[in-house]
């Protein structure tokens, strides 16, 4: 049996909700699966302070205590992750951006390779499209393979014809997501996100102030891969992102060229960079 865990960013059990059910019991007529629903609202998780430890010295020394290691320990532990916001002010909601915000150094250190992410959006009118495609982008760089989700129109109150319709988007949903919970493999990169695994990776691997990341990208062995994890790359891509490679020395460069301008001289290799100023956000 396959676990997914459902972010609902909506306090009401309502529009959102009932889409999430649709979605849940399309999918159980296809196979066999566990969800975990979670109530943004029913966890403490502060506002993230803009403080940037997680970035320079580590999420573990962030300064706010509270669930948000409950919440990334869900996600790890599931075979799916599924992003469900209302359009508010044509943006997710307050809930669901916070989650992002306070997780934002997974888009430095991604994790959640071979996990895959869906959405679901609800609105009364327009504007759910750049929603959707907002939360698919977050999900990509965190490591997902993403399966292209579902805005539905929920304007209140609804006609039979409404959820008629509801019903319709979440069975086309629940099709594409179990198809692709059923793949092992991992998708091949687009040419965009091949050159911005070797930006980042050159911009770390090239700079004399090394950054908490350097780490990260050395432990899992990607200063020496063609990509995060192990997939065919053609020879035309392949050559494309070792060109793009002087881009992150470029990077590195300036980087190291103001570092030195600030304190007289490079700080030594094995050093983290903690000044808030000089963290990279690729």
């Amino acid at each position: 049996m396959k676990k997914i865990a459902v972010f609902m960013g909506s306090a009401r059990k309502k529009t959102t909700y009932e889409a999430v059910r649709e979605f849940e019991k399309r999918m159980k007529t296809l196979g066999e699966y566990e969800f975990d629903d979670i109530y943004l609202n029913e966890y403490n998780l502060g506002f993230c302070n803009g403080c940037k430890v997680c970035f320079d010295k580590g999420e573990a020394l962030c300064p706010l205590k509270d669930d948000r290691d409950i919440l990334i320990e869900k996600m790890e532990h599931s075979d799916g992750v599924v992003f469900a916001s209302p359009n508010y002010a044509f943006q997710v909601s307050a809930r669901m951006k916070n989650l992002l915000d306070r997780c934002a150094f997974i888009y430095h250190r991604p994790r959640f390779f071979g996990k895959r992410l869906t959405v679901i959006i609800t609105q009364g009118m327009f504007g759910g499209g750049d929603i959707r495609k907002f939360l698919e982008n977050a999900g990509k760089i965190f490591g997902f393979s993403v399966v292209k989700g579902s805005v539905v129109n929920t304007l209140e109150p609804m006609t039979e014809r409404q959820k008629e319709k509801i019903g319709i988007e979440m069975r086309k949903l629940a099709i594409r997501y179990h198809t692709a919970l059923q793949r092992s493999e991992l998708p091949k990169p687009s040419l965009l996100r091949l050159i911005m695994f070797r930006i980042t990776r050159t911009t770390l691997q090239s700079m004399r102030v090394k950054l908490y990341d350097y780490d990260y990208y050395l432990e899992k062995g990607w200063f020496g891969s063609d990509y995060y994890y192990d997939t065919r790359i053609s020879f035309v891509k392949k050559a494309i992102a070792r060109a793009s490679d002087r881009f992150g020395r470029m990077i590195a460069k300036n980087i190291g060229d103001t570092e030195t301008n600030r304190v007289g001289k490079p700080l030594p290799a094995n050093s983290y960079q903690t000044k808030s100023d000089s963290s990279i956000g690729l």
